[in-house]
């Protein structure tokens, strides 16, 4: 690990070549100076998913407040509406995000960040683990990147981060509760596969569980393509790894990134709540939006108007 940069009170500690830090020094809350505030804002932009420990003051208006400091929360999800006001509830009892994915893929308006809070761990295993986008869509060789960078795909909400069809807690009472709520309302958007970050300007693979097919590709082909795009992604170089403890939050720049909750602590409950933030509708390397094929986000969130980073 090396130190980047620091404030007074704050240390930017990197923790891999592609993706992750640590920031110490900094009690999360609504009053963290603008200096701080940048520092975090700059951090993600470079890191993609940054970590605090030691936040066990942070209640859920606490967290809230904080987010607000980096951009407009959304409400906690275009349809699971009757789990939370302010954030969701990313718990086991409904069921458990073990596969690679970008948070709420399937609107057009996809959230730029996630800010994640520990409630309760398990006494062993629960770690999440995130991968950089913007490091595999480098590392392509040439002709595929010509291929991507030409290539739409189309996202829905079949699928849910916070349930996989697989386990064992989306076959209760509560689990299938949840699915059909999330279920409740059908959402189809068509994205760019390549992304144009509107910060940084780097481009990164717009992917993840919720993608049905690439457009103009039949079912076969859509499914060998996106199997080798997505191993590309979770190529463990481009990824860190992060073993949670009570008092941790982690931020991550949705953009940017696909994360994975490992489901590796057997029955034991596990709980923390999300935030989200607004983001800006995903742009290609032509310049052409994101398109709508079904569904209305309005409710869930604002289309954020972005500003460049200076260089």
């Amino acid at each position: 690990m090396s130190v980047d940069y620091a404030t007074a009170t704050a240390t930017v500690v990197k923790l891999g070549s592609k993706i992750g830090a640590r920031i110490d020094g900094v009690r999360l809350g609504a009053d963290l100076s603008p200096e701080t505030v940048e520092l975090i804002q700059s951090a993600l932009a470079e890191h993609k998913v940054i970590f605090f420990r030691g936040q066990d003051h942070l209640t859920e208006d606490g967290q809230y407040e904080f987010a607000e400091l980096l951009g407009s929360p959304t409400t906690p999800h275009p349809t699971v509406t009757s789990k939370g006001v302010k954030s969701l509830p990313i718990d086991s009892e409904y069921g458990r995000a073990n596969s690679w994915h970008t948070d709420v893929s399937f609107v057009d308006r996809i959230p730029k960040a996630s800010i994640l809070r520990a409630v309760h761990l398990p006494s062993y295993g629960g770690s999440t683990t995130w991968a950089s986008t913007v490091a595999a869509y480098e590392a392509l060789p040439e002709p595929l990147k010509v291929l991507v960078e030409n290539l739409r795909a189309r996202h829905t909400n079949v699928y849910d981060y916070a349930a996989d069809r697989s386990d064992t807690a989306a076959a209760n009472a509560n689990g299938k509760a949840y699915r059909e709520e999330f279920e409740s309302d059908y959402y189809e958007t068509e994205h760019p596969v390549v992304r144009v970050h509107p910060v940084t300007g780097e481009r990164a693979l717009l992917l993840g569980h919720f993608v049905k097919n690439f457009v103009g590709l039949s079912a076969a082909e859509s499914q060998a393509l996106f199997q080798l795009l997505q191993n590309r992604v979770i190529k463990l170089e481009n990824t860190t790894r992060w073993n949670w403890q009570d008092g941790d939050v982690a931020i991550w720049d949705n953009r940017a990134t696909q994360h994975y909750a490992i489901d590796d602590y057997d029955g034991e409950p596990r709980r923390l709540t999300r935030i989200t933030l607004a983001g800006d509708v995903p742009v290609d390397v032509h310049g052409e939006p994101s398109t709508i094929i079904s569904g209305n986000a309005e409710h869930y969130s604002i289309i954020e108007q972005v500003s460049p980073r200076a260089a």
